[in-house]
């Protein structure tokens, strides 16, 4: 049996009727760019979260960067970021000229940690960036009563994230705005890019929908110098048909993990841990282990495809190296990073698929310890 990591082609597959009426309904319309899809997308997405409003863009690099943009983040201040995380959470930051301060991650969740943010808050500091990593929730909680005290903007980046919850209320209502992706492997996820941002502050949303166009209200006048990012006509409205379904994906993903924490409770792997009021969505399931290329090889033999989220930290990239911080930095990151492997998560995987990882995954660990 072959098990691919994730499917991506399957959720069209799966709706091809709703998705070609979608797609063919904006193709007949003759209006392809910030029209009647995108409000209704734009009104559906704020109303699923929470929020009062939701903002479409490109993709969700721009839905950070533009969000820092409008807060008037940007030289010579600071953002709090995770050291533990993909690289754009930092791109957004350094894109608009300010400073990314890296807190290290609370090493079972591997989400930042709240109990390091106050040491990292300076005079500087302007925002605190969390992310969802994995689809698991950070703890907003925690988080937004810091920022408060401090006068801190929050700005959690829910790219893995889609339909999470923090103490029953979904992210992306929790901070002051969350920057959302719909990249085609998101588990609510476009045929191409795509982002958003959602937020409870009207004037907040005013601004992004103006940096979004080129900074223009009102055609051929611009009132700042703004950006082209908008999230298409055609990708609305395959969202808003994928939107129906999000609840039912994510929970045939929680299927699947409550399957695979089952059996492979008692390993030698490091399991996820759920901390107590989070919902996640399961993005991802990650697991740790120090033979992680030999297991992984030992898989991708028996068909398994897995993937690494991520290899190298985003202070050991090239693209940071004039930061300075060598390695052994941040050596929570740094082991965590060594460590990951994730297994095939995907709503459309069989029963069967299923079972056949799990008994690959146990197979292939009883090889090592017979190995060692």
């Amino acid at each position: 049996m072959n098990v691919p990591f994730l499917n991506v082609g399957a959720t069209y597959t799966s709706l091809r009727g709703e998705l070609d009426e979608a797609t063919a309904r904006v193709l007949a319309s003759g209006w392809y760019l910030l029209g009647r899809e995108l409000e209704a997308f734009e009104q559906e997405y704020a109303r699923y979260v929470g929020a009062r409003f939701c903002v479409g863009v490109a993709n969700g690099l721009d839905a950070l960067q533009l969000s820092l943009r409008a807060r008037g983040i940007g030289p010579g201040d600071e953002v709090i970021v995770p050291s533990n995380t993909y690289i754009a959470t930092w791109l957004a930051v350094t894109q608009v000229g300010a400073t990314p301060v890296p807190v290290e991650p609370d090493e079972d969740t591997y989400n930042i940690d709240p109990a390091r943010i106050e040491a990292a808050v300076t005079a500087r500091t302007r925002a605190v960036l969390p992310v969802h990593l994995y689809g698991q929730p950070a703890n907003m909680t925690a988080i937004v009563e810091i920022a408060r005290r401090h006068g801190l903007f929050v700005l959690d980046d829910a790219a893995q994230a889609h339909g999470a919850r923090v103490d029953g209320q979904r992210v992306g209502s929790v901070g002051d705005a969350t920057a959302w992706s719909f990249y085609p492997g998101k588990n609510l996820g476009a045929f191409g890019d795509g982002g958003a941002i959602t937020t409870n502050d009207e004037e907040l949303a005013t601004r992004l929908r103006v940096l979004r166009n080129y900074g223009s209200r009102v055609k051929y006048v611009n009132d700042v110098q703004g950006y082209n990012s908008r999230l298409d006509e055609i990708q609305a409205a395959v969202l808003r048909v994928k939107l129906a379904h999000l609840d039912a994906w994510n929970a045939r993903r929680a299927q699947i993990a409550a399957r695979y924490l089952d059996a492979l409770r008692g390993t030698d792997l490091v399991l996820p841990v759920v901390a107590d009021g989070m919902e996640p969505v399961w993005h991802l399931f990650v697991v740790r282990t120090r033979q992680r290329g030999q297991l992984q090889r030992q898989l991708q033999e028996r068909g398994v495809q897995t993937l690494i989220h991520y290899p190298i930290p985003p202070h050991l990239q090239e693209a940071y190296a004039s930061l300075g911080l060598p390695k052994g930095t941040f050596p929570i990151s740094e082991r965590v990073h060594d460590e990951v492997l994730s297994l095939p998560m995907d709503p459309h995987m069989t029963d069967e698929q299923v079972e056949y990882v799990i008994a690959q995954t146990l197979d292939a660990l009883r090889g090592q310890l017979q190995g060692k």
